[in-house]
């Protein structure tokens, strides 16, 4: 009998450790922990974060990390999963291993050259290289103050001329050699040839492609996103690169000075010298406060610490929001009375000052 309880034991472990095993198989990768997002992310946020792991991770800035490139295709297959709807709803009810049963290998398909641009630096053909390249393609992109206050992806749709093989050859790879007639009698002439080699013709097919673009907050006007090999194609050499260029748009109620907001503020005259209590709305919806209780002359600048935006290099670090009140007379004539009132309510001795305000 206590040989058939330690058999029906074992046999219940190994039963146990075995399912464990299984399911462990079947969950395969865990992609929300590998981006470090919980489950109710949203697309933006999903995006948000394989940008900044990506960057981390990328085994150009990894080279003595032998673990960098595996790192590097996990973060990527997480991405592709969970940026994707109907991938994403699968995985979430059978794993990675149901992401692969309806079709998709769960491989990386490296997104960096439509998602980013070049975000490492380094251009395209530029260098010492001789082989010829296309043109750039720069282009702005126009973002408002509340994109670069918290942040936005913009997809943009690249219709590019790509090169398809056609029927029959062409010259190509064409260049200046130096050949030797001989003219006998221990002469010769140096003769300047064209030398030109025999490839296949090709024609340029349009197709389109979408690009993301990242607003990243506090991105500055100017700022440059290179796609690089997405400009124009050369039939001989390399294409050129595709470059956004930050335009920001004018707001009607803030301005933007570095890192820092300005914002006008009008106010009665009542409120002014009996002080006020006042919220209104920031860029990305939430109330800003301001609160005074002494007297408030036309003019004065007020600051709210850390409600700028953030430094485009360094999201730690935010400006500040410059509130400037104006005051609102009122408007008509104050009858005899109620300029004695004023009078006696304000007590001010009737004085004028000339002066250089410049």
């Amino acid at each position: 009998m206590s040989n058939m309880k330690l058999n029906y034991g074992i046999y219940t472990w190994t039963l146990i450790l075995l399912i464990f095993a299984t399911s462990l198989v079947v969950a395969g990768r865990d992609f929300y922990k590998i981006l470090n997002v919980p489950k109710s992310a949203t697309l933006n946020q999903i995006k948000k974060a394989f940008r900044k792991l990506a960057k981390e991770l990328h085994p150009d800035k990894n080279k003595d990390d032998a673990r960098a490139q595996e790192r590097f295709q996990d973060l990527g297959a997480a991405y592709e999963t969970l940026s994707d709807p109907d991938k994403r709803k699968i995985y979430d009810k059978s794993g990675e291993e149901g992401v692969k049963r309806h079709g998709d290998d769960g491989g990386f398909h490296d997104p960096f050259p439509n998602f980013f641009g070049d975000i490492f630096g380094g251009g395209g053909g530029g260098g010492e290289s001789n082989v010829p390249r296309g043109g750039d393609v720069i282009l702005d992109i126009f973002v408002t103050l509340e994109e670069v206050y918290s942040g936005n992806f913009v997809e943009v749709v690249r219709a590019k001329p790509v090169a398809r093989k056609a029927s029959g050859s062409r010259q190509c790879n064409c260049r200046t050699e130096m050949r030797t007639k001989p003219l006998g009698a221990g002469r010769f002439q140096m003769i300047q040839e064209q030398v030109c080699d025999k490839c296949d013709n090709i024609k340029f097919v349009t197709e389109e492609s979408v690009l993301e673009i990242e607003i990243e907050p506090g991105v500055l006007d100017g700022f440059q996103y290179p796609f690089t090999a997405e400009g124009e194609p050369h039939i001989d050499g390399e294409p050129g690169d595709l470059i956004f260029i930050i335009r920001l748009q004018k707001h009607k109620k803030f301005e933007r000075k570095n890192n820092d907001l300005y914002i006008n503020l009008t106010i009665t005259l009542q409120d002014a010298l009996n002080g006020f209590d006042v919220e209104f709305p920031h860029l990305d919806g939430h109330k800003v406060k301001l609160t005074r209780e002494k007297i408030t002359w036309p003019g004065v600048r007020i600051r709210k610490k850390g409600e700028g935006l953030p430094a485009h290099e360094s999201n730690t670090i935010v400006g500040d929001l410059f509130i400037t009140i104006d005051v609102d007379f009122p408007k008509g004539e104050l009858n005899t009375d109620q300029r004695e009132a004023v009078k006696t309510l304000l007590n001010q001795q009737s004085k004028h000052n000339l002066y250089n305000g410049l």
